[in-house]
């Protein structure tokens, strides 16, 4: 039974596809066994796989809809933790301004954050790959200018580029994500293009030109693969740079719409109670960003070390 069967009378035709597909699901386990010696990366791995799924269910585990105005009662406005609504019902983490129940306007708060950082930064990242790949393998003057273009970008503060489009596009999920989008592609051109630079002068992209391949397919189905690796580390640091991003936009008051709050909205909707007493309906929002972002960024850094060799221990 080695080798999923091959010696056992499987058909050639269907040996190689076999024998490769063994050979990466090996590949899968030893990855997710090495992920696994780090006990903290193994915790922010499940924190955020929890969250996900919190994100994902929210309409369906969230004790109450936050957003269905004919279920909040303004008597029930800045309730504590803990305490009990007018009808029996209890807030274990407190109610807000306007009585909703916050524990589930943090859920639903997560859900659309989570989808505006992972949607804006995926566009982002087919976006600057394209780019990147394009200006590594045109080379000379086409890749200065892009990579000038990239370099303009990154200059100045992405809070800035921002402010500046939401200040013309308007508020709304959608523009909030093209702001993102345009924040963040020239992070992942940045990436792909050193990338594409090392794999370019490698003996098999020159034996691809060789044999007179297509410029798509030896781009395509050579160098792009060889530069995934850097792009999925940069994806995890860019994707909770996005929330944070719009989390800030939001609390600024240009980011998300009140019909669509985030954790950002979520916070700022409480700035105005902290000094009254009301803490808890800025700080759990705040609590739950934070666990969202950390949780991120160790999945992040354990995937660095795992596909950066320099960085092996």
């Amino acid at each position: 039974m080695s080798d999923l069967g091959l010696n056992s009378g499987a058909s050639p035709k269907l040996a190689g596809p076999l024998r490769a597909l063994g050979e990466r699901s090996q590949r899968l386990r030893n990855f997710l066994l090495e992920y696994s010696l780090s006990p903290i990366a193994v915790v922010g791995g499940g924190i955020l796989i929890l969250l996900l799924l919190i994100a994902i269910f929210a309409p369906w585990i969230a004790p109450q809809n936050p957003y269905d105005l004919a279920s909040l009662s303004i008597l029930d406005a800045r309730l504590p933790p803990g305490s009990e609504s007018y009808d029996g019902y209890t807030h274990w983490l407190g109610t807000d301004g306007v009585g909703r129940d916050l524990l589930s306007a943090i859920m639903y708060g997560l859900r659309i954050s989570l989808s505006v950082g992972v949607v804006s930064s995926m566009f982002a990242l087919v976006i600057g790959m394209f780019v990147g790949l394009f200006a590594a393998y045109a080379g000379g003057r086409t890749e200065n200018i892009i990579m000038r273009i990239v370099d303009l970008q990154m200059s100045f503060p992405a809070i800035l580029i921002a402010l500046i489009l939401l200040a013309i596009l308007g508020r709304g999920a959608e523009k909030t994500m093209i702001a993102l989008i345009a924040v963040q592609w020239a992070y992942y051109a940045r990436t792909v293009r050193a990338s594409a630079l090392v794999e370019r002068e490698r003996e098999y992209i020159e034996a691809a030109r060789g044999l007179r391949l297509g410029h798509f397919r030896i781009v395509s189905r050579h160098l792009l693969p060889n530069c995934f690796a850097p792009l999925l580390v940069v994806l995890t640091v860019q994707v909770a740079h996005a929330i944070t991003l719009e989390a800030t936009l939001s609390f600024l008051g240009i980011g998300l719409p009140e019909t669509q709050p985030s954790l950002g909205l979520l916070i700022a909707n409480g700035y105005q109670y902290l000094l009254s007493g009301s803490y808890w309906i800025s700080i759990f929002p705040g609590v739950a960003l934070l666990i969202t972002i950390l949780s991120i960024n160790l999945v992040g850094d354990r995937l660095r070390e795992l596909l950066n060799p320099g960085m092996r221990r």
